[in-house]
């Protein structure tokens, strides 16, 4: 039998563990390949880090609205966005972000801004946002006339095509629905009194088709309206629920509180609401969970005094 030897390689820096020994040939020619395993100098790891969020700009916030579509693609018309909208701009400005707001763009616009703010120079900005309010499908997003995938809107500002953002958070926030399925109340809910068909009144819509949550890359943060496989619900007067509780949250948290922390306070937010008034009888009581997937890697504070 053919012995195997043991050596160390070493040096100041650390050291490399070498397991050596003669190449063996296999059957077919193929060769018995020895691999080597390798160990780097442990980094010193500080479990507070945070992101550094003293840049001389917070950043672009994209949101990008959708409310109508094209007659072919047979989707409702999403009343109560605009109220998203202008929250979420508000929101985000007092954050400090630079909010470019766009409505009911074609597929083709939409990307053409996202590639143009993805080829930009963010090396003065502390992170990225964008935001899209508008029905889902399918690992997509719709447009005013076509559906776009969400990783290819995320792939622009992989590190690789977005260099002035590596290492830097990059927000994504999808209100769009998940699925085909409502969100039972553990405890039966009162009776509700009957729809008046007017349109001042605020009923409860749900934003149609599926969105699934998808991996990203690091110092992504990819937070969903609702977990995968439901409903998402729209008020047509005050806007989606996730919308509004998110913002109101970020109004009186965004400043003290850790973003992630602040989206755990959002989800318990949203839970809290049921439907009181809907077309659709088979929502009335039923119930809405947010979601994120986060890739970050540090803490992530949006403090009011960090310029």
């Amino acid at each position: 039998m053919a012995s195997s030897k043991h050596r160390r390689v070493g040096s100041n820096s650390g050291q490399i563990q070498v397991d050596s020994g003669p190449a063996l040939n296999t059957k077919g020619g193929d060769q018995n390949v020895t691999e080597t395993d390798a160990s780097e100098r442990s980094q010193p790891f500080d479990p507070a880090a945070q992101y550094k969020m003293n840049h001389r700009r917070r950043g672009v916030a994209l949101i990008f609205n959708h409310e109508q579509f094209y007659w072919h693609l047979t989707l409702p018309d999403r009343r109560g966005t605009l109220a998203d909208r202008d929250n979420l701009k508000r929101s985000l400005t007092e954050l400090g972000f630079e909010v470019r707001c766009f409505d009911d763009l074609k597929a083709e616009e939409v990307l053409q801004n996202i590639y143009e703010v993805s080829t930009d120079n963010h090396s003065d900005a502390d992170c990225f946002v964008c935001v899209f309010l508008s029905h889902g499908e399918d690992n997509h997003v719709y447009a005013y006339d076509a559906k776009i995938k969400v990783q290819t809107v995320t792939d622009m500002f992989r590190g690789d095509k977005c260099l002035s953002l590596v290492g830097k958070p990059k927000i994504f926030i999808i209100q769009a629905c998940r699925g085909d399925k409502h969100d039972d109340p553990v405890i039966a809910q009162d009776a509700v009194d009957s729809i008046v068909d007017k349109s001042n009144v605020n009923e409860t819509e749900v934003d149609a088709a599926a969105i699934y949550t998808l991996p990203a890359g690091a110092d992504f943060l990819m937070c969903y309206s609702v977990a995968e496989g439901y409903y998402s619900h729209r008020e047509t007067l005050n806007g989606t629920w996730y919308i509004q509780d998110l913002c109101e949250m970020i109004r009186k948290y965004g400043s003290s509180l850790e973003f992630t922390e602040l989206l755990t306070l959002v989800n318990r937010k949203v839970s809290y609401r049921k439907v009181d008034m809907c077309r659709d009888i088979n929502a009335i009581g039923k119930k809405q969970i947010p979601c994120f997937a986060s890739m970050l890697t540090k803490k992530l504070h949006f403090h009011q005094n960090s310029k």
